[in-house]
């Protein structure tokens, strides 16, 4: 990521986007993915969207900020959003310093460069057309609010511990369903049928989901030992014997393997409506389907492997698809391959698919 623009925050608007653009290829290598095969002006509008719940998303996992000031951060960041209140963005931008690492200004934190300059992120977003604001301002407030609450329900544990499975996928929701209705409420923009409307919507937050869920099983690890957050319910791992304060620990391994396989199971139950979501997409505003369709067959070869290899999720080692599988996936959604998408889940389900490719050839 480039270093900070010395300009201030809405004076140059295609600086500001150029910015916002490269900031997003720091902060994760998903929705780059994803932006760079979007066409403008969806392009801009899933970067503006995405870092608008990138600088929530990193307060949130601050384990360095107290929760009530944590939460009073976001707090502060939704009411600068919100278009009916006074709050602008520098009153939390200010709030915010005090917490920021000594190293931001030398870029070596990537997610604390976004936060420290959301006042241009916003000043990026206030030149977007007013329907797509409105498109994208709910969904992320709700993000946003949805965040607070788990801080402040999980204040006295000194980071999140999901209790059951209701809370899992109430916490999905609000991390990343929140998401799929901000995708699909700008892809609905305009004339579109009113059935697939409603199919849209009735599988936009399940699109979520199964890539939060594939997110949570495989970053058991880093979750625990670098943000002090624990994903796994307490009742699953407590049916297998497991404290969540020991999720990692060696001699748990094979029981807490056990409950990622069992997470694993509850993500794929969200595989059939993901894709039934992106089968229903409308290819207009700039869409494409290779945008949300890699994301898609990663985690399908994500629940692959850690299917074979569980108790990964819980070393250092982690659990990862190889570069050659991403860049054969990524081949086959831009056109270079014949198979449809529910042929590329079934082949990325059995196997890597650049050896089920090698394989054929």
């Amino acid at each position: 990521m480039t270093d900070h623009v010395s300009r201030p925050p809405g004076a140059d608007t295609e600086a500001d986007l150029e910015w916002c653009h490269e900031a997003v290829q720091g902060v994760s290598r998903t929705f780059a993915l994803t932006i760079d095969v979007l066409e403008d002006p969806m392009s801009t509008h899933i970067c503006l969207g995405y870092l608008l719940c990138r600088v929530a998303d990193t307060v949130e996992d601050a384990n360095h900020i107290p929760p009530e000031p944590q939460a009073a951060l976001l707090r502060q960041y939704d009411a600068a959003i919100d278009p009916e209140d006074d709050t602008d963005i520098t009153e939390f931008r200010d709030a915010v310093d005090e917490w920021l690492p000594e190293n931001t200004d030398d870029v070596a934190d990537d997610d604390w460069v976004v936060v420290a300059e959301s006042p241009r992120i916003i000043a990026a977003f206030e030149e977007l057309p007013a329907d797509v604001q409105d498109a994208i301002i709910p969904p992320v407030r709700e993000l946003i609010d949805g965040m607070a609450m788990f801080v402040e329900r999980h204040a006295d544990s000194g980071g999140l511990r999901i209790d059951d499975s209701e809370e899992l996928e109430e916490y999905c929701y609000y991390a990343a369903g929140t998401v799929g209705n901000l995708i699909t409420n700008l892809l609905t923009r305009g004339d579109l049928a009113a059935d697939r409307r409603q199919r849209l919507y009735d599988t936009a937050v399940e699109f979520g989901l199964l890539l939060q869920l594939v997110n949570i099983s495989k970053d058991v690890y880093d979750d625990y030992t670098e943000e002090n957050n624990v994903y796994l319910p307490a009742e699953w791992l407590a049916e297998e014997g497991v404290d969540q304060e020991a999720v990692v620990d060696p001699d748990n391994r094979e029981d807490a393997a056990a409950v990622v396989s069992r997470t694993v199971s509850h993500a794929r139950s969200f595989l059939d409506d993901a894709e039934g979501y992106l089968q229903a997409m409308p290819l207009r505003h700039g869409n494409t389907l290779a945008a949300w369709g890699v994301p898609f067959l990663l985690a399908v070869g994500t629940l692959r492997e850690l299917a074979a290899r569980p108790e990964d999720a819980l070393t250092e080692r982690g659990v990862k698809i190889s570069r050659q599988e991403v860049g054969a996936v990524m081949n086959a959604m831009h056109g270079e391959g014949s198979e449809s998408l529910s042929e590329l889940r079934e082949m990325i389900a059995r196997q890597p698919y650049h050896r089920a490719v090698s394989n054929a050839d």
